[in-house]
C-alpha cells in the first residue's frame, strides 16, 4: 500500500481495514494471572470493546476490573463510570489503590448511554471506560468499538441477565458466572483466540 493511502486511511478510523485487528497488541493485565494467560493481549485489550455479562450485579464483575484501573490510574489516565447502577463507593475505591483524581461518574439519561461512552471513549486521556446500557443496538455497539480504537483506551460494557441486547462487535465479550468462593469466567469471544475458553478465579 502506498505511504499516502496509509496516511489518508490513518485519519478516517470509519474505514474498516483487513488487517486492521493486528494494528495494536498487547493490553492491560487484569491482575489475574489464570485470565491473563487465557487471553492472546495477555489482559484487557487496548483500543478495543470488551463486553461482561453477569445473572445480577455486585456478583464480583467489578472487583475483576480493579487491578487494571488501579494500573491505569498511576498513568494518571481517567477511569469514568457511565450510568453506574449504584453509586460507587468512594471509600472502598481509595483502600482499593485508586486515586480519586482520575475518577469520573457520569450520570446520564438512559438513552445517552452510548452517545456519552462513545465520546469519553474516543479521547486520549480515557484510560478506562464503563458503561451499563439498559439497551444497547448492533451499530451503536460497532461505534463504540470504533471509539475505543481511536482512544486507545478500554471500553467496558456491562451487561445484567435481563438484557436483551448483545455487543457482537466488540473484540472480547465474557460471562461471569458463580462457582462457591469463585467466578467462573467463559469466554464467548476473544479477537485472536483464546488459549482457554474457561477460566475460574477468585475474586
Amino acid at each position: 500500500m502506498k505511504a499516502e493511502l496509509r496516511g489518508l486511511l490513518s485519519k478516517h478510523h470509519l474505514v474498516w481495514q483487513g488487517n486492521a485487528g493486528q494494528r495494536r497488541e498487547g493490553g492491560v493485565s487484569t491482575g489475574f494471572a489464570g485470565l491473563d494467560q487465557a487471553l492472546p493481549t495477555r489482559g484487557w485489550p487496548w483500543g478495543a470493546l470488551t463486553e461482561i455479562a453477569v445473572p445480577y450485579w455486585g456478583l464480583g464483575e467489578l472487583r475483576l476490573l480493579l487491578p487494571a484501573m488501579v494500573d491505569l490510574n498511576r498513568q494518571k489516565r481517567q477511569i469514568v463510570w457511565v450510568a453506574p447502577p449504584y453509586l460507587p463507593y468512594a471509600p472502598a475505591l481509595t483502600r482499593a489503590g485508586l486515586d480519586l483524581q482520575y475518577v469520573l461518574v457520569v450520570d446520564t439519561q438512559p438513552g445517552n448511554v452510548s452517545w456519552a461512552m462513545e465520546r469519553l471513549s474516543s479521547t486520549r486521556s480515557c484510560g478506562m471506560v464503563l458503561a451499563w446500557p439498559a439497551h444497547l443496538s448492533e451499530v451503536e455497539a460497532r461505534r463504540l468499538q470504533l471509539a475505543a480504537e481511536t482512544g486507545g483506551g478500554i471500553g467496558i460494557v456491562m451487561r445484567a441477565g435481563g438484557a436483551k441486547w448483545r455487543a457482537p462487535a466488540a473484540a472480547l465479550r465474557l460471562e461471569i458466572e458463580p462457582r462457591d468462593e469463585e467466578i467462573e469466567i467463559n469466554i464467548l469471544k476473544s479477537r485472536g483466540g483464546c488459549r482457554r475458553p474457561r477460566v475460574s478465579i477468585t475474586v
